[in-house]
């Protein structure tokens, strides 16, 4: 038959197109700044990490968990199998009943992609995407019909007469062409299915490595002061999509536009102008060029897609981020509560990139809005964001008769306070907290006026150099005294010191549990240091405070703390990783970007549909959010505040 050497020559045309298409993408992706990894302990483990360690978040939704088995491995073992049968020629009939049995499971995936897309979630990106059940169908029937005489189902010699062998090579090569054009051209020359290609390699070398295997990286990427040249192309943050890591460009692309970010995004919800899977949208246009017109999502919200070439016409990747392609008021909607992240399935880094971009508008423009520029001199000033007296935040511990570190110079248990002790509402969690930790027989001291800010909120808002001084600061002050555990009520401060002060190279932390309350609380009750009676109190619900739930990982302790108590726990339906963001975190109140709805509102009513009459908290930031909600609402209170209520009994 004609199609003997006419299928041959079609695969291997558009192997080669495609990889010159490969080429030239990876390409866009070097004009991305340095990043060091290791490219073939990367390549080895690319395998584990997408068919095992990415499918834990894959799995939350079974139905497309299945589905992408199916079409993803079917099309993987199909592809290197045609390129064995049909583009070498090797006759083999088990490597053909292989490929029969390969097309099969991707027909069958393709067939449940199709009944999806038939009534697509509102997240979901429409436009060409509506096209894969269509290529996936094509593709695994084609080349199932042209397997079947090589697997010895039709004789080789099969034939239609002459007029009849022209009709089935012109309906098959056709086939052939449109099915494996578009998924091949899709993948390497940034069309329909180029996550499936730059998917692959971003997890091969992704900038948190260490989120492969079960593991945890959520601290952000210092910025390179001393030699800012070398780490940011010549400016602090990123101004250009050039200035962004070449392997978090290759992340960009490796967004699969299945809108899970979208549907979790507290500020998208609330009406505000940010949606991440537009923004990463406007990253790959930012660095391939062209426009966003072909973008067939959910836009910002109160926003449409105007199609503007704001990538190629300003230059590509070398034009200003918020100069036509991103609105700061985009980057400033977010809480950074790592939801997105979180659920996005190809491990996308959406936090890091807006904070890298506010870095550059902070550092560079000096353009932090509302009561972003006020807060910031306060914390430059003052050590605190609210400018109050250094000297008064041991103000609130007068009469709590805790030693300080400066007198003892060594404790058992280091309390951080944090900047809870400047609030009369956080001060009744702190004072709560003692009384626990009295209770305890604890040998407990507080740094006093020694202590600093931590420096989130100067971070979130892009100001790295004053996180980075306030940092070391603290640093010195930490590595003058001796202490086995440092503890604090605030999930913001605690992140801060368990994740990201590591990286200043001081071993003033070395060998020292950082411990958010509840989790030390809960140690002390398992160890017979405290007793509580039940509570007597009505429904109780609980909220994860974003810093301490997926920052941390720490969701069973306070529920261990509540159940200690005999509460058993309404949870609310977004609870644990995918608790919903109180509004409080990233600076966000402090930026105070408008929107439809305020957060904390939308929480609040999750709370109510719960029918709980009290929320507990674990978090001094969460508190305030939610108590900020009018009432009539249910009582917030501070998982320390519960348990100092019912203490009863104290063991020495």
């Amino acid at each position: 038959m004609i199609l003997d050497w006419l299928l041959p020559t079609l695969i291997l045309t558009l192997l080669v197109l495609a990889g010159i298409g490969a080429v030239r993408r990876m390409n866009m992706w070097r004009a991305g700044q340095a990043e060091k990894v290791d490219i073939v302990a990367g390549l080895l483990a690319m395998p584990k990490r997408y068919l095992h360690d990415l499918h834990h978040v894959v799995e939350r939704d079974k139905y497309m968990s299945r589905t992408h088995v199916a079409t993803g491995g079917g099309f993987v073992l199909a592809m290197v199998l045609v390129i064995l049968v049909h583009l070498i020629g090797i006759e083999s009939k088990v490597l053909s009943w292989m490929l029969l049995g390969a097309l099969s499971m991707m027909f069958c995936g393709a067939v449940f992609v199709f009944k999806r897309r038939r009534n697509p979630p509102s997240r979901l990106s429409k436009g060409s995407w509506m096209r894969l059940p269509k290529n996936l169908l094509i593709f695994s029937v084609t080349f199932f019909v042209l397997t079947l005489p090589a697997a010895g189902v039709l004789p080789a010699s099969f034939t239609l007469g002459v007029m009849g062998q022209w009709f089935l090579t012109l309906v098959l090569s056709a086939l052939v062409l449109m099915s494996l054009s578009e998924m091949l051209f899709g993948m390497t020359w940034g069309e329909l299915m180029k996550h499936a290609f730059a998917g692959a390699l971003h997890l091969a070398f992704h900038r948190r490595p260490e989120r492969f295997g079960g593991g945890r990286s959520t601290g952000l990427k210092p910025v390179d002061l001393e030699d800012n040249a070398l780490a940011y192309g010549k400016v602090l943050g990123v101004a250009k999509p050039s200035d962004f890591k070449w392997n978090q460009l290759l992340g960009f692309d490796a967004c699969v536009q299945c809108g899970r970010c979208e549907a979790v995004c507290p500020a998208f919800a609330a009406g505000q102008p940010l949606n991440p899977k537009k923004l990463i949208q406007d990253m790959v246009v930012g660095f391939a060029g062209g426009t966003d017109e072909h973008y067939a999502g959910s836009c910002y919200p109160d926003k449409a897609v105007e199609g503007k070439a704001v990538g190629e016409a300003k230059g590509g990747a070398d034009h200003i981020i918020t100069d036509g392609l991103i609105n700061p008021e985009t980057l400033w909607s977010c809480t950074t509560c790592r939801a997105c992240v979180e659920e996005c399935p190809m491990m996308i880094e959406h936090v890091d990139a807006i904070v890298d971009m506010r870095r550059f508008l902070t550092l560079e423009k000096g353009e932090t809005p509302n009561k972003g520029a006020e807060i910031l001199d306060n914390i430059i000033a003052t050590d605190n964001p609210n400018g109050y007296a250094p000297a008064s935040r041991t103000h609130w511990a007068a009469d709590q008769n805790l030693n300080l570190m400066k007198d003892v110079k060594k404790a058992e248990v280091l309390f951080w306070v944090s900047d809870g002790a400047f609030d009369m509402r956080s001060q009744r969690i702190l004072r709560s907290f003692v009384t626990l930790l009295k209770a305890a027989n604890v040998d407990v001291a507080i740094l006093g006026d020694e202590e600093r800010d931590s420096g989130d909120v100067a971070r979130r808002l892009g100001d790295d150099a004053t996180f980075q001084s306030l940092a070391k600061r603290n640093l010195a002050t930490l590595g003058q005294y001796e202490f086995k555990t440092l503890v604090t009520t605030d999930p913001h401060a605690f992140h801060c010191l368990k994740n990201e002060y590591g990286d200043f190279g001081s071993d003033a932390l070395e060998g020292v549990d950082v411990l958010h309350h509840t989790t030390f609380l809960n140690q002390l009750i398992k160890a017979g240091r405290l007793q509580v009676e039940g509570f007597k109190g009505g429904k109780v619900t609980y909220h994860d405070p974003c810093y301490l739930g997926r920052y941390n990982g720490e969701y069973e302790a306070p529920r261990e703390l509540l159940a200690s108590l005999g509460i058993e726990i309404e949870e609310m339906e977004r609870s644990g990783y995918r608790s919903r963001c109180c509004g409080g975190g990233g600076g966000a109140p402090i930026t105070d970007i408008p929107g439809e709805r305020r957060i904390a509102d939308m929480r609040m009513e999750d709370v109510v549909s719960t029918g709980a009459e009290m929320v507990a908290v674990g978090c001094q930031q969460c508190t305030a959010m939610l108590e900020g909600v009018v009432e009539p609402r249910p009582v917030v209170k501070d998982i320390a505040e519960i348990l100092a209520s019912q203490l009863i009994e104290v063991h020495s």
